[in-house]
């Protein structure tokens, strides 16, 4: 249970529209801009902040879009310890004929070379490569790929992505596996709508955001190093060179500031695709554009949504300080040796905004009940550093946000700690001030009834 201090009670009486307008708002935020996007999303990469929307929860094939999902579970196979970067990876008949596959992206793999995991991921989020994707997942999946579709599955479900469908994890047609296929039948695809890549990208890039350092690379040699000083038809006739899809990253054909991945996808079902991430000026972007007829529209699609974003929002900071008189935090103290003790954050709070809706949000300080009185008062002793409850803010203007998560995804905040420690005050400290307060009641109630007798 939290605690609303009492020196911004009036901000309490907002608090069932600052449920709404922070927790996600029945009405869905509907695209401020055209886009000839079948489905389209650009979502705020920190909160997951909805700041555009188009036909987000409709469910289309995402393409290679669908190794997003593979990547998060690379990373976490890593993180966990069940698979090394270092590890070799064996590459069976089936993979290795599926790399030499005639129109499907891939770097060639040989049975009889050695390749790490590193390699193999650097193939599939640079390259997009199908057939190191395959032997990825039959990797972290102790050699099996069914077992590790319903991995993705699963996953998707712990996400919370809900609009999704994989039967594999490369994203091709199941036709493309020529009868290998383990899920759904031999015409299907994967299935995603805007909004759960959205998630999806959300996911991968806060839970692992060191995949960005390989996601931005726009060259690179299969197993070899980066590559800065060949143009990209020279790499595309090279099959040992790596050449990124995502031509929105520098140097590349749509190259756009502050590009940093994610990942595109085709299928002639699927159309052109495209997830991004950019970063301008403290602020992070996700967008997601679905079935696009054109190989360019995808990225110039892109280019518009994440330009919308960055000049049509702001990140406004909201500062404790203003709660209080003078601007200094402080908040009073019982039973300390201290009467009060200084507050701080323990960082800026910052809420992306939508331009001149600034002055509509309002700072809210809510104090954790465990650590006060009825009274609104911290009880001593109090440690330095010590969290004791949360600075948020609410909206009093009429723009609505919606969140990715819904009323599930916390809103932004900030925890509020103290500044410095107080020390519980002694027995005797602590009985006077009682009886001085009790002498002060009286004196009071006495002074109250004399003025009382001239009125």
């Amino acid at each position: 249970m939290i605690y609303t201090y009492k020196k911004v009670v009036t901000y309490t009486l907002l608090c069932a529209i600052a449920f709404v307008t922070f927790f996600g708002s029945i009405e869905k935020v509907e695209a401020s801009i055209d886009t000839v996007a079948e489905s389209a999303i650009l979502v705020d990469a920190n909160t997951g902040k909805v700041l555009v929307e188009k036909n987000a929860d409709v469910m289309l094939p995402p393409a290679s879009m669908s190794k997003m999902m593979t990547e998060y579970l690379v990373h976490e196979a890593i993180y966990n310890g069940t698979i090394a970067w270092d590890q070799t990876v064996p590459i069976n008949s089936f993979i290795s004929n599926m790399s030499h596959q005639a129109g499907s992206s891939n770097v060639f793999l040989d049975p009889e070379e050695t390749y790490t995991v590193k390699d193999l991921y650097e193939a599939m989020a640079i390259e997009s490569g199908n057939a190191a994707t395959i032997a990825l997942a039959e990797v972290i999946a102790g050699g099996s790929y069914a077992t590790f579709v319903e991995r993705m599955n699963e996953k998707a479900e712990e996400m919370g992505l809900e609009d999704y469908s994989f039967v594999n994890s490369t994203g091709l047609p199941n036709r493309s596996y020529r009868g290998k296929h383990v899920a759904g039948n031999e015409n299907d695809e994967n299935r995603l709508s805007a909004r759960a890549t959205a998630k999806l990208a959300f996911h991968l890039i806060n839970d692992f955001p060191e995949m960005l350092d390989t996601a931005s690379i726009p060259m690179k040699k299969f197993q070899g190093d980066i590559l800065t000083d060949v143009d990209t038809q020279s790499c595309l006739n090279d099959w040992t060179c790596m050449r990124n899809w995502n031509e929105m990253l520098p140097g590349l054909k749509h190259d756009y500031q502050g590009m940093l991945g994610l990942k595109t996808g085709y299928t002639n079902e699927a159309g052109y695709c495209f997830t991004g991430v950019a970063e301008r000026n403290g602020v992070t972007l996700i967008s997601v554009v679905m079935r696009l007829k054109d190989l360019d529209d995808r990225f110039t699609e892109t280019q518009r949504l994440l330009d919308y974003g960055f000049n049509n929002f702001v990140q406004h900071e909201i500062n404790l300080e203003d709660l209080f008189d003078e601007g200094v935090a402080t908040l009073p103290v019982v039973n300390g040796k201290a009467r009060e003790v200084k507050v701080s954050v323990s960082e800026p709070l910052k809420v992306l905004i939508k331009s001149g809706d600034e002055e509509n949000f309002e700072p809210l300080l809510e104090l954790n009940s465990d650590l006060v009185t009825e009274d609104g008062e911290l009880n001593a002793p109090i440690e330095q550093g010590e969290v004791i409850g949360t600075l948020t803010a609410v909206n009093q203007g009429e723009t609505e946000y919606s969140h990715l998560y819904g009323n599930e995804l916390t809103h932004e905040y900030v925890y509020v700690e103290t500044a410095e420690a107080v020390e519980r005050a002694g027995f005797i400290s602590r009985g006077m001030r009682g009886v001085g307060g009790f002498f002060s009641n009286v004196w009071s109630n006495v002074a109250d009834t004399v003025k009382g007798w001239f009125n």
